[in-house]
């Protein structure tokens, strides 16, 4: 769905798909809940692992830094997984009031935020891990290499192929 362009979109849907508004605003849900499904087991996963590091023997090898990146990463971790999972929620209280436009809408935004906290949850994970095996610097390597590969693949990419032309 893109809501920067909602009218053009709207339009497009009428003639080249001979869609009805109601008929557009079901192929959004659907596409967007086939989409948190992708992510939701993923995330929720994540969530689990990083909420039981800390009754690991190993954990204590933290420093005290890394300990701060970790309560971080839990952070967007569970904050990733109520937004992914957020549209559940809005769903069942909008349901049958006839708040599609709404329910998409919102849904909409919740999964471009939960991607932002899960990227950055995962990089959070990956500096973890590099620290825990090779050190401090090498963690920190490796976690601007995986912040540039969420940043490319999941917001650049996508981006420049919205913006180019048809």
């Amino acid at each position: 769905m893109d809501v920067d362009h909602p009218q053009d979109d709207q339009q497009w849907d009428r003639d080249e798909r001979g869609e009805t508004e109601i008929e557009r605003l079901d192929r959004n849900w659907n596409s967007l809940l086939q989409e948190l499904r992708v992510v939701q087991t993923g995330v929720q996963l994540l969530t689990g692992f990083l909420l039981t590091l800390p009754f690991q023997q190993r954990f204590n090898i933290l420093s005290e830094q890394m300990r701060l990146v970790y309560l971080g990463t839990v952070a967007c971790s569970v904050g990733a997984t109520v937004l992914l999972v957020a549209p559940v929620g809005i769903h069942r209280l909008l349901f049958r009031r006839h708040r599609l436009q709404v329910l998409v809408s919102a849904a909409h935004r919740c999964a471009y935020a939960g991607l932002a906290l899960l990227g950055t949850a995962l990089t959070g994970v990956t500096v973890i891990v590099f620290a825990s095996v090779a050190g401090n610097v090498t963690a920190l390597i490796a976690g601007a290499c995986a912040l540039a590969l969420f940043t490319f693949f999941w917001w650049v990419l996508p981006l420049l192929l919205r913006t180019r032309g048809m």
